[in-house]
């Protein structure tokens, strides 16, 4: 059993419900969250939105998997964000479960 853990900007929202299906992950939760991004270090040219902080509506999803659906998961993620022209992706990682009830 594997905890699986993703996030991404809400506006891909209805993408990553269609591959948690597609890769038999049925049951799962998500919380609305904040994300973050500290623009200080970067030069203005190179910072779009004109701004030292920013905060962007995104989403946590996790979900209980099994090991087999993981690898499924990884490969829908994986070609999603290849296709993405956003500079936004979606994040991905996994905790091995050593006990659960």
């Amino acid at each position: 059993m594997k905890l699986v853990i993703l996030t991404a900007i809400e506006a891909f929202d209805k993408e990553i419900k269609k591959m948690l299906k597609e890769a038999k992950i049925l049951s799962y939760s998500y919380r609305e969250v904040k994300g973050y991004r500290d623009s200080t270090e970067e030069d203005v040219e190179g910072n779009w939105f004109a701004s030292e902080m920013n905060e962007t509506d995104s989403k946590m999803y996790y979900a209980f998997v099994q090991k087999e659906n993981v690898t499924n998961l990884f490969l829908l993620i994986e070609q999603f964000n290849q296709k993405q022209h956003a500079m936004s992706r979606v994040h991905v990682a996994v905790v091995n479960v050593e006990l659960s009830m």
